[in-house]
């Protein structure tokens, strides 16, 4: 059995744990040490229970705590040569740290599957401005969970990756009429609504559109705005093509993430 929970989603940090039989991993560490071991010890897991974190890139709000939530409990870090980099470049000791408190560092190519024990890891390359950001498909071999948090544009090979997906976590970044009426800079706008951004509710119902939807159990609206989007917006949206009513479609907030949900 394939199950999943987010501790948290959205611009101050994001935390997504996917479990397949005894193998439990965390997808990115946005939040501080103390609140992700708060919030997992809400959903029943302690953070040796941790197999690896997969880091998707090296924004704050997805790589902030990863050094000190690894360090702490022996947790492997899985990432792109180009994350690995970046984060190095934002915390300048960031490899010293590593070798010193012992963490492992584990580069994965972007476009190769990989395994951690009972889980098979596909991550896939996504336009966002980031050094080389991934995304990913986790499968326990019968069921597979698409993770796409942070993407600017639907790609023809996001289409590919996620068809056939059994449940989706799907960005919901913004509307846009509430983006470009309000008060960020206009440089900040654009970059947010750019091919590198985030992808607006209508993009991201135009993506699960593109879909093979057919396996679909699950679709979780994901990475939702705070003063840029209304649940109610990014829920409808998507509801509009999966033909079911608005409070059908799951929602990951910043608070509280969502629940386990399983895949059987």
């Amino acid at each position: 059995m394939l199950r999943f929970t987010s501790l948290a989603s959205g611009s101050q940090g994001n935390c997504l744990v996917v479990e397949a039989g005894a193998t439990r991993v965390l997808i990115d560490c946005g939040l501080s040490r103390r609140e992700t071991e708060r919030r997992l010890a809400r959903r029943g897991l302690e953070p040796a229970a941790l197999r690896a974190i997969l880091l998707t890139h090296e924004h704050d709000d997805h790589a902030g705590g990863v050094s000190a939530l690894a360090a702490a409990h022996g947790i492997e870090v899985v990432l792109t040569h180009g994350t690995r980099h970046a984060v190095g470049e934002a915390e300048a000791d960031f490899e010293a740290r590593a070798a010193a408190n012992g963490l492992r560092l584990r580069e994965i190519d972007a476009r190769t599957p990989f395994a951690i024990d009972d889980l098979e890891v596909r991550p896939f390359t996504v336009p966002h401005d980031a050094r080389e950001p991934v995304q990913y498909l986790l499968s326990d071999g019968a069921r597979r969970l698409g993770v796409l948090t942070d993407l600017g544009a639907p790609t023809a090979h996001v289409v590919e990756v996620l068809s056939g997906s059994d449940a989706l976590v799907l960005e919901c970044n913004h509307a846009l009429d509430l983006l470009w009426g309000g008060g960020y800079p206009h440089w900040l706008k654009a970059r947010i609504a750019g091919p590198l951004g985030h992808l607006d509710n209508g993009a991201a119902a135009t993506l699960l559109a593109a879909l093979d939807r057919s396996r679909l159990q699950h679709v979780i609206a994901a990475h939702l705005s705070e003063q840029n989007n209304r649940p109610e917006l990014a829920r409808g949206a998507l509801a509009g093509v999966l033909g079911c009513a608005a409070e059908e479609v799951g929602l990951a907030t910043q608070a509280e993430g969502f629940d386990w949900r399983s895949l059987v």
